[in-house]
């Protein structure tokens, strides 16, 4: 079963135990569009896609068909992260370009696509690593401040932090509820709800633009 968690500064994890086999890969292509378009970050779909498909491919090939392995996609430190753990020390090659090595093909492929990536022994095998640059204007500092406030907001209402992975949806009623509160607490102390709002809407306007 896939696994969420989502820290105080939105940084977004997705945990994914799969079998190398070539049924799964369709699966993880599916699993890996579906949680970029609820972090709201598309753009990445077809490289991410790609990505996670040649690591995971490496698996079957050199690993051996259903060998356990566990996909983890995470959004941190204005990068988009993939790693592809399994429980083989081998540690892939790059060949030379035109080379007859798959594995190698399949690196030369990804270090074209993505930022960085890298390979790290871990304790039960290793961990290969990718990572793409987010879109712009995703995760920048003023939706941090946002997601660390709504977190606050439903943890005071007894409320589990897991709308900002849900559905769009999902993610609009705890919004619409702090900022009700918000309104309520400012005409309380004098202030104009409307005005605030006209305000907040200019103030989101310019910073978009």
């Amino acid at each position: 079963m896939a696994d969420y968690d989502v820290s105080s500064e939105l940084q977004l994890r997705y945990v994914l135990p799969f079998e190398a086999a070539p049924l799964q890969m369709r699966r993880l292509r599916h699993d890996v569009a579906g949680v970029l378009k609820r972090w709201a970050i598309d753009p990445l779909v077809e490289e991410a896609q790609l990505v996670v498909t040649e690591l995971a491919t490496n698996v079957l090939h050199h690993v051996g068909e259903g060998a356990t392995a566990t996909l983890i996609l995470e959004v941190r430190d204005g990068r988009f992260r993939i790693e592809v753990h399994d429980k083989s020390l081998a540690i892939p090659l790059v060949t030379r370009a035109g080379g007859g090595a798959e594995c190698g093909r399949g690196l030369h492929l990804i270090a074209a696509l993505v930022t960085e990536w890298g390979t790290l022994l871990t304790a039960s095998g290793k961990s290969v690593w990718c990572e793409l640059a987010l879109p712009d204007g995703k995760f920048t500092p003023g939706v941090k401040r946002a997601g660390a406030v709504l977190r606050a907001y439903q943890e005071q209402r007894g409320r589990p932090f897991l709308f900002a992975v849900r559905a769009p949806t999902g993610l609009a009623q705890p919004a619409v509820e702090l900022i009700a509160d918000l309104l309520h607490w400012a005409a309380a102390r004098g202030c104009d709800p409307d005005d605030l709002l006209d305000q907040a809407v200019v103030r989101y306007e310019g910073d978009a633009a």
